[in-house]
C-alpha cells in the first residue's frame, strides 16, 4: 500500500503541477494579449499625432512659401519700378544733353582767319 500511495501521490503532484502550469501559461497569454493591445493603442495614437503634426507642418510650410513668393514679387516689382524710373531719367538726361550738343554745333562759328596777318611764331 505504501507503494500505491506513493504512486498516487506522485501522479497527483504531477497533475497539480501540470494544471498549475496551465494556469500560469493562461495568465501569461492574457498578459501578453493586454500588453499587445496597449502597444497597438499607443502606436495608433502616435500615428494620429504624427499625421496631425505632418498636416500642421505642411500647412505652415505652404503659408511660409506663399509669404516668400509675395515678398519676392514685391521686391521684384520695386526693383522694376526703380529701374524703369532710372531708365526714364537717363533717357531724359541723354536727350537733353543731345539737344544741347546739337544746338551748339548748329550755331554759326565765327572764323578768325586773316590772310594778311602772319601766324604768331614762338620766340626763342
Amino acid at each position: 500500500m505504501k507503494i500505491g500511495s506513493l504512486i498516487s501521490a506522485l501522479v497527483l503532484t504531477a497533475f497539480l503541477a501540470a494544471s498549475g502550469q496551465e494556469a500560469v501559461i493562461q495568465d501569461v497569454k492574457h498578459g501578453a494579449k493586454k500588453a499587445g493591445e496597449t502597444v497597438k493603442d499607443g502606436l495608433e495614437t502616435a500615428g494620429q499625432k504624427a499625421k496631425e503634426t505632418a498636416r500642421t507642418v505642411g500647412k505652415k510650410t505652404k503659408e511660409a512659401g506663399e509669404t516668400v513668393v509675395t515678398k519676392t514679387r514685391q521686391t521684384v516689382d520695386g526693383v522694376d519700378e526703380k529701374a524703369s524710373d532710372t531708365a526714364r531719367k537717363t533717357h531724359h538726361k541723354s536727350t537733353k544733353s543731345a539737344s544741347k550738343a546739337k544746338a551748339q554745333t548748329t550755331e554759326p562759328q565765327t572764323a578768325n582767319i586773316d590772310s594778311d596777318t602772319p601766324s604768331p611764331s614762338p620766340t626763342p
